[in-house]
């Protein structure tokens, strides 16, 4: 896996959990945001018949999806548009 990629997972990792942190809650925040964006990627995989729209299920969308929650998600999305 190429270093950067890894830099750039080390650094989302830091964010999230800075954000959970200032959280009441923080692990169920950060485990209701990991929920949220499993089941944003499920939905997607599940709709993806009648819209054509499609992500792989692949280490980075699973790390997107499960670090970042639905933002991750839309985000990927919005990813494989431009590219």
């Amino acid at each position: 896996m190429p270093v950067g990629l890894m830099a750039v997972g080390a650094f989302c990792l830091l964010v999230v959990a800075r954000c959970a942190a200032r959280q009441k809650h923080a692990f169920r925040a950060v485990l209701g945001s990991a929920a949220c964006g499993i089941a944003a990627l499920a939905l997607v995989a599940l709709l993806a018949p009648y819209t054509g729209v499609t992500l792989p299920l692949n280490a980075f969308t699973g790390f997107a999806a499960t670090v970042l929650g639905p933002v991750g998600v839309v985000g990927t999305l919005l990813l494989q548009l431009l590219l």
